[in-house]
């Protein structure tokens, strides 16, 4: 997922898409884990994603303490 598709969304789908992130990120760890993982490059992609909302998030969070 690109920064400009995670820029148009809301707080709470922003919350969403880190929720189902780290529910992947789980699944994708017990996967390689019992070696049933074909993809591997697919849980580097996922912490990506995880870290740019979570980047977002806290960029609105600052925005918003400044704007106070």
């Amino acid at each position: 997922m690109k920064m400009t598709d995670i820029r148009e969304l809301s707080n709470e789908e922003l919350t969403k898409k880190l929720e189902d992130g780290r529910a992947e990120l789980f699944n994708l760890r017990f996967q390689m884990a019992t070696s049933q993982l074909d993809n591997t490059a697919r849980v580097k992609t996922v912490k990506r994603d995880i870290a740019r909302v979570q980047t977002e998030m806290r960029a609105r969070q600052i925005a918003a303490e400044s704007a106070k």
